[in-house]
């Protein structure tokens, strides 16, 4: 039972290729109870010889029956099989939800700016901004093609005129620019969005 609901669990996450789907994993240690249509009574009958001869599994998706006649070695390597992904899938999420991906998610777009809305942020809290902004910097941007940064505030702000190739060198003086910034500026409702349509205008943009 708990092979079957870990089955499940990693169907939904595209472990067909390995054989390690529900149906894949049944289809490997049994063979489905079949029905056919009797025609003298009009309806689908189902086959009674299994009956008690075969531990059977029902699936609740379709009600499809399964007779299960695999030994125990077979049960046992699949469990291996299972296990092995599952702790996969357990050390991509903890990396996913890691430093600042946890924050910021994965960037997998190639050309991107991001907008700096720092509000009216305390002094604390602008520090922890700019120390979540130099990590995604240093860790994320700089797998990337092009970026660069905007600040929101009455008098818009940009590190560059247009997005920079990514680098070393240009990555350490986007960190430095965001570590010069005024903690507090003249700020208006529109800002915002007048930052959030200055980085749209620069087509080569994509997030």
């Amino acid at each position: 039972q708990s092979l079957v609901s870990s089955s499940k669990w990693l169907q939904n996450y595209g472990l067909k290729k390995n054989k390690l789907s529900l149906s894949q994993i049944l289809s490997q240690i049994g063979f489905q109870h079949r029905k056919d249509y009797v025609t003298t009574l009009g309806k689908p009958v189902a086959s009674r010889y299994a009956d008690g001869l075969f531990p059977q599994y029902e699936r609740a998706q379709d009600g499809s029956v399964y007779n299960l006649t695999a030994k125990k070695e077979l049960i046992l390597h699949f469990v291996d099989c299972l296990i092995g992904a599952i702790e996969l899938y357990k050390q991509r999420m903890e990396w996913l939800t890691s430093e600042s991906r946890q924050i910021f998610g994965v960037i997998q777009e190639q050309c991107i700016v991001i907008v700096l809305d720092f509000g009216t942020a305390t002094p604390a809290e602008f520090d922890l901004c700019r120390d979540a902004l130099s990590m995604v910097l240093v860790e994320q941007v700089i797998q990337i093609s092009r970026f660069n940064l905007i600040r929101a505030a009455q008098d818009l702000t940009k590190w560059q005129e247009e997005c920079t190739p990514v680098c070393e060198r240009s990555v350490k003086s986007a960190v430095a620019w965001l570590w010069k910034l005024d903690h507090m500026t003249a700020v208006s409702h529109s800002s915002p969005a007048e930052a959030l349509l200055e980085a749209m205008g620069d087509e080569a943009v994509s997030s």
